[in-house]
């Protein structure tokens, strides 16, 4: 069977994206995944055999999403290694591919959740420690995709970074912007939805 991918290829693509989402300043668009690694390490990387397991199961998109998705759902980014996302990860990504193709219906959900009850001021204020937004996606409750879209018709995320100093809000400060990038927003649409559920229809 000829791969779909090189397996030299998959390993460039999961250390740029491993990068982007690990460190402050790699941007994975920005550099076009580019990462410094020849090919001589690669043969020589004991952990290579995981890389052909995903080479000749994925082709190019699949593998980004795999990563993507992983990096974005996963609690502790640092625990992260190839194994595991050959042995466990496909889980994650097909979760995150249902969550994808249901998005507009489930940020409706979220958001019913969010402001039910509750004044929008009141949802975004972070002058007594975490705000109702955040405790809703620590508590499970609204995906880092919601938060991503508020912010992007909203945009509470910069307020939220000079008010919120803990590690909390700081990694998921991080994680967001490190997945927006990657995410496809109609923002029109979603900003029509969030204001049906504000205002009601």
């Amino acid at each position: 069977m000829i791969p779909k991918v090189t397996d030299y290829e998959v390993y460039k693509t999961y250390l740029g994206i491993s990068r982007h989402f690990t460190s402050e300043s790699y941007d994975y668009q920005k550099y076009q995944g580019k990462v410094r690694c020849s090919l001589n390490s690669f043969y020589k990387n004991k952990q290579r055999f995981w890389f052909e397991k995903l080479s000749r199961k994925y082709d190019d998109q699949e593998i980004k999403e795999l990563f993507i998705s992983n990096y974005a759902l996963s609690d502790d980014n640092s625990k992260i290694w190839i194994g595991n996302l050959v042995r466990e990860g496909e889980t994650l990504y097909q979760e995150w591919k249902k969550q994808q193709q249901s998005m507009s219906y489930l940020f409706r959900e979220e958001c019913e959740k969010i402001f039910d009850g509750n004044k929008i001021d009141d949802v975004f204020d972070c002058s007594k420690g975490h705000p109702l937004i955040l405790k809703k996606h620590l508590g499970k409750e609204v995906s880092l995709e919601t938060l991503i879209i508020c912010d992007r018709i909203l945009s509470y995320k910069n307020r939220f970074d000079g008010s919120l100093k803990d590690p909390v809000w700081e990694s998921v400060s991080m994680k967001m912007k490190k997945y927006s990038p990657f995410m496809n927003i109609d923002t029109f649409k979603y900003k029509k939805i969030l204001k049906e559920v504000v205002l009601g229809r």
